[in-house]
């Protein structure tokens, strides 16, 4: 299922996730232009690679910053940037921009140190917003739950079905959990098909324990009109 878009209204413009989406175009513009030696030589300083990680060199930590700005094509960035435009607007409109920025944050570098840990093999790139956009998307379940989301699904034929958003959040975290733990259990290091399955269970959980934290009085606080029919 491919989300198209929700029934939740942001009441003012979402200027964080915006700024996320720019960074993020802007960066993959910049890899397009290097050299393939160019690129691979960003990608092992900026992607987040366990090898490099060191306890006595705080710098070596960077890219778990650093990689979730970076992409390794445009159907990567173009779907990430995608699913940030539909979810991200709302919880930043829930958290406020200020702590939404911090909030995606630090669960992209939660997402990144469980797939650290779990996922990637020691020498192995992980690249992407997916980590920290999975934070937002456990934010979304938990503030959302009556939010319903327009998705496709190309079976046989194609299909647009509207769904809760508790169900779609569901489903697609069961599926993560489902492959995270499948490559877990092949020891397959890093992620089958180049996903980084435990990026996206970090993140999510992240989502879920944090968001009411970071939002503070916020919490409760979602007007009568937040929520509108899909046409």
């Amino acid at each position: 299922m491919f989300p198209i878009k929700d029934t939740i209204r942001a009441r003012r413009f979402s200027i964080v996730t915006w700024g996320i989406i720019l960074i993020n175009v802007l960066a993959f513009l910049y890899e397009t232009s290097l050299s393939p030696a160019g690129l691979e030589s960003l990608i092992s300083s900026y992607g987040l690679v366990p090898a490099n990680l060191s306890l006595v060199n705080p710098a070596s930590w960077t890219p778990l910053i650093s990689h979730m700005f970076l992409h390794g094509s445009w159907l990567h960035l173009l779907s990430n940037m995608w699913t940030l435009v539909i979810f991200g607007d709302n919880v930043e409109d829930r958290l406020g921009s200020g702590r939404f920025l911090l909030f995606y944050l630090i669960g992209g570098v939660a997402a990144g140190l469980l797939q650290v840990f779990l996922g990637a093999g020691p020498n192995i790139p992980s690249v992407g917003a997916s980590g920290a956009i999975a934070a937002v998307l456990g934010a979304y379940f938990l503030f959302f739950p009556r939010a319903k989301v327009l998705t496709f699904v190309p079976l046989i034929f194609i299909w647009f079905i509207q769904v809760p958003a508790w169900i779609y959040l569901g489903f697609w975290f069961g599926s993560q959990l489902f492959s995270g733990l499948s490559a877990l259990a092949l020891q397959s290091g890093a992620s089958a098909g180049g996903i980084a399955w435990w990026a996206h269970i970090g993140g999510f959980v992240f989502g879920l324990v944090m968001a009411t934290v970071f939002a503070g009085r916020n919490r409760f606080n979602r007007p009568p009109e937040a929520y509108s029919p899909i046409s």
